[in-house]
């Protein structure tokens, strides 16, 4: 709860030490972010950032530098900030568990933000239909496509905001996905 930048940066090189090629790793942001257009430049604002300086931002550059670092088999970020679609660099189930083993075979650099280069409110319709979607999931294997097709409509529809889905460029992704497995 209301990370500094420090705290979140020791969080990565402590996951670099903790996780293997074996360990799926779920990265979930919910605070404030931001985008500068002159600069084109996207960033989350934690706790202790002072904005007069851009002091303790923690750049998209970053965050992808410290994904690609980590050595899973699936990575995650799930982000709900304003301007959090900034992390993008570039912009199905017929035997569900044999379409999931195949997918989850490849390693997978994805994220799912709250929207794309603009503000989100503070009442975040995102993270109400994302909870609701998990808690309502009966599927024993949910890949974050599926997930994000259950929230993509509903957050459209009760929000200003555009939820995104994609690759985070340039960290290791080769086509698998992150998949959420029902105990």
């Amino acid at each position: 709860k209301d990370p500094t930048r420090s705290g979140i940066m020791k969080s990565f090189f402590e996951l670099r030490k903790k996780v293997s090629q074996n360990d799926n790793l779920l990265i979930f942001y919910a605070g404030h972010g931001n985008y500068d257009k002159s600069s084109e430049r996207g960033y989350w604002m934690p706790s202790d950032v002072n904005m007069e300086f851009e002091d303790n931002i923690l750049l998209n550059t970053t965050l992808v530098s410290q994904i690609k670092a980590l050595k899973t088999k699936h990575t995650l970020l799930i982000a709900d900030a304003c301007f959090s679609g900034s992390i993008f660099k570039s912009r199905s189930y017929s035997k569900e568990e044999k379409s999931a083993q195949r997918k989850y075979s490849l390693t997978s650099r994805k994220a799912i933000t709250s929207g794309t280069l603009k503000t989100v409110p503070n009442k975040s319709v995102f993270i109400q239909y994302l909870l609701k979607k998990l808690k309502e999931n009966q599927s024993k294997y949910l890949p974050t496509s599926k997930l994000f097709s259950m929230i993509e409509e509903p957050v459209l529809n009760n929000s200003e905001n555009i939820p995104q889905r994609g690759v985070i460029h340039g960290t290791g992704d080769e086509g698998g996905d992150f998949i959420f497995i029902k105990q």
